[in-house]
């Protein structure tokens, strides 16, 4: 299940989702590499480390590492006694070179005490961070006049309702509905969330909009900017695509994900797949044959395992479609987790499992806003005022949440 769609009841919906089991801190400097103190930057909590844990120091290409056991914790410094040597020379590119403020990453992997020893360790508190969306108000209308509505259009009409004959305004007020339809999807994908007071911005006019799919996963997921799929060679494309998957190993590494993406991209990847599964010169060794006069060959795939991971492609129009995303071709595609996560809902107060990728609408006992429709004016039975009119009424409220967005693999051309 990649999506669904659920009421709530308030004007935000706000989850906590945990952070990492582990401590780590890539915002780490050693203010001189001959000395044995590291330097914590304002956001890295050093109170998280504890006298006597060993850490391993890095620098930040990985090239150089250093493990060391922490012997004291003041505010942002803290004091290490390296395993094998005196100092932490060992990050410098040349240690016979005095550097200053070199930046290294620090994890934590274990600790060690003497014997009989007390008072040790740092109590910890499960972290989490706490995220937030707010519905928008999505809205539209079809107007028709009694005349128009009275008069034969000399064009017969099928919509895609089923309704027939040759009412031209029944054609128009259905293609008004789907194109709100496709709104609605569309304003979860594209809607920007602006809650700043920036002069002459959306927001400081009282529009502060909803944060949608493509922001969410710039603001907090993964975005892949690199070569395509499909290289010069039967490896270059795989290559590429590896290392999207050594990313994901450093977030959730979730098994089953499934991928939206536009034409040529679809195309790249059936191409990289085909390469590794050819033989000879030029030839193939996948398709479907049953033996008889109409022989095909199935030149795509829908579905792939790479590593520990499962990933089923299909083609999205939007991103196709010349008058959507088509039009820009700056988005090629999207990676989504399959399934579940399990996220604190602060406004219900307790642990829940939600799709990764869902949309929240406004609804209660009252009202139902995930789609409405009325009909106001004169003309077609209705009689809510004096209006020579016809008007097809459209409105929904609601606003898309992305769970774990550091699973989510954003394709930028």
């Amino acid at each position: 299940m990649v999506g669904a769609e659920m009421p709530m009841a308030s004007d935000r919906v706000v989850w906590s989702e945990q952070g990492r089991l582990h401590i780590a801190f890539d915002n780490v400097r050693v203010a001189t590499t001959a000395d044995v103190e590291i330097t914590m930057s304002a956001d890295a909590d050093a109170a998280l480390l504890a006298v006597g844990n060993t850490i391993a120091i890095s620098t930040q290409t990985g090239n150089r590492v250093v493990k060391a056991r922490v012997a004291s914790v003041s505010n942002s410094i803290v004091t290490v006694t390296p395993y094998g040597a005196g100092t932490l020379a060992g990050l410098q590119a040349d240690p016979n070179t005095a550097e200053t403020n070199v930046d290294v990453s620090v994890f934590v992997y274990g600790s060690e005490y003497a014997k009989g020893s007390s008072n040790i360790g740092v109590s910890k508190e499960a972290s989490f961070t706490t995220f937030s969306n707010k519905p928008i108000i999505l809205r539209d209308k079809y107007s028709v006049t009694g005349s128009d509505v009275a008069q034969i259009g000399w064009i017969e009409v099928t919509s895609e309702a089923g309704t027939s004959g040759y009412l031209w305004y029944l054609k128009s007020e259905h293609e008004s509905r789907l194109r709100f339809e496709d709104y609605l999807e569309m304003a979860m994908v594209e809607s920007e969330l602006d809650e700043g007071n920036t002069v002459g911005s959306a927001g400081a006019a009282g529009f502060s909009g909803t944060q949608g799919l493509f922001s969410a996963i710039n603001d907090r997921g993964l975005v892949w900017a690199g070569t395509s799929f499909d290289g010069t060679n039967a490896n270059e494309g795989l290559d590429a695509f590896d290392a999207i998957l050594a990313e994901l190993d450093k977030q959730g590494a979730i098994e089953e994900n499934m991928m939206f993406l536009n034409r040529a991209t679809s195309l790249e990847i059936d191409n990289m797949l085909a390469a590794q599964n050819s033989y000879g010169a030029g030839g193939t060794s996948y398709g479907v044959f049953d033996n008889s006069e109409d022989m095909a060959i199935n030149l795509g795939f829908s579905g792939f395992r790479r590593g520990s991971y499962d990933f089923y492609k299909t083609d999205w129009k939007y991103l196709n479609d010349s008058a959507t995303r088509g039009l820009f071709g700056d988005i090629e595609g999207v990676m989504v987790p399959a399934g579940t996560s399990t996220v604190y809902d602060e406004t219900m107060g307790k642990n829940i499992s939600r799709p990764f990728l869902h949309v929240r609408y406004r609804a209660n006992e009252a009202d139902d806003r995930r789609m409405k429709s009325w009909t106001t004016g004169s003309v077609g039975g209705n009689y809510t005022s004096d209006a020579d009119e016809m008007n097809v009424h459209f409105l929904s409220e609601r606003a898309l949440c992305v769970q774990a967005a550091n699973n989510f693999v954003l394709l930028k051309a």
